[in-house]
């Protein structure tokens, strides 16, 4: 069973039995289906059922020539609802199940981000028919956490806010030139992050680091992605899982500027969320690209 499942508050579901119980329920009781050919040109169809808003579970497996479906393996599904980026996306067959990784960059965070496709069967489907484009689609990220902390927010004065965003944007347009090849942003960008280390490495002998840098977001381990993420939460709201009756919390995070929607069991958290504060955990990402927009 996946062990995300915790997060949407389904902690109780623990044994193959309780399992096989969940997966029947959200084949018999689903609130989407998707049938299509999967790239073995076999009849794949794919159940989501959600147990509270916009969370739920998706069962995936195969139709035999007779018509039964036969479930091969399921994952905790949550609907994002905010646009985190517009970028072209990769995508990568996983090695374990028919299910698909997506992969962007974005110079906001960085790094090359690696995410679950959560709506694989729409991907499937426009693969099939060729009409998948070779151009930015927007990109809305979520996120389930099995542990997390809520951290007070950094006090920053108007101008510390405004000299910010300025360096951000500055930051921004340098990395867009150094892609391009322009060895003077290239020079600036190196000498930017000496001069970051070198003020980063002063301040943490009489600083805490979580009081100097206020959100991150960088890949965790090895596995795929996993990320460890501070980010401010933007707004946040409390949800019943009707399945078991556990309580999650919803919450909009801001990170390195890119806004996702995640869920974390409440039992799992330490303190409560609230407006302005932040969140620190690990994170498993999942992204649903939006291919009607590019129609």
């Amino acid at each position: 069973m996946h062990s995300y499942y915790e997060a949407i508050g389904l902690s109780r579901i623990k044994s193959a039995k309780a399992s096989e119980r969940l997966i029947r329920d959200t084949i018999m009781n689903f609130d989407v289906r998707n049938i299509f050919k999967n790239e073995n040109d076999l009849v794949h169809g794919e159940f989501t059922k959600y147990y509270a808003p916009d969370l739920g579970v998706t069962v995936c497996g195969e139709f035999d020539d007779k018509g039964s479906f036969h479930p091969e393996y399921s994952f905790p599904v949550y609907r994002a609802r905010t646009v985190s980026m517009k970028q072209l996306v990769d995508y990568e067959k996983h090695s374990y199940n028919d299910s698909v990784g997506g992969i962007c960059e974005d110079p906001r965070i960085g790094t090359t981000i690696i995410f679950y496709l959560s709506n694989y069967a729409e991907y499937m489907i426009r693969k099939n028919q060729g009409t998948l484009r070779n151009e930015p689609v927007q990109v809305c990220f979520s996120a389930l956490a099995k542990s997390g902390t809520v951290l007070l927010p950094i006090y920053k004065t108007a101008k510390e806010e405004e000299d910010g965003l300025r360096a951000r944007e500055e930051y921004l347009r340098l990395v867009s030139n150094a892609r391009e090849g322009d060895e003077e942003a290239i020079e600036a960008l190196t000498a930017d992050d000496m001069n970051n280390y070198n003020i980063l490495a002063k301040r943490v002998q009489q600083e805490d680091i979580l009081s100097i840098v206020d959100t991150y977001f960088q890949p965790y381990g090895i596995e795929c992605e996993i990320y460890n993420i501070c980010g401010n939460i933007i707004s946040c709201e409390k949800e019943e899982n009707v399945y078991t009756g556990e309580n999650v919390w919803k919450m909009q995070i801001e990170s390195c500027d890119v806004f996702f929607d995640l869920c974390i069991n409440e039992n799992s958290i330490e303190g409560e969320p609230m407006e302005g504060g932040r969140f620190r955990g690990v994170i498993w990402l999942q992204g649903a690209v939006d291919y009607q927009e590019n129609r």
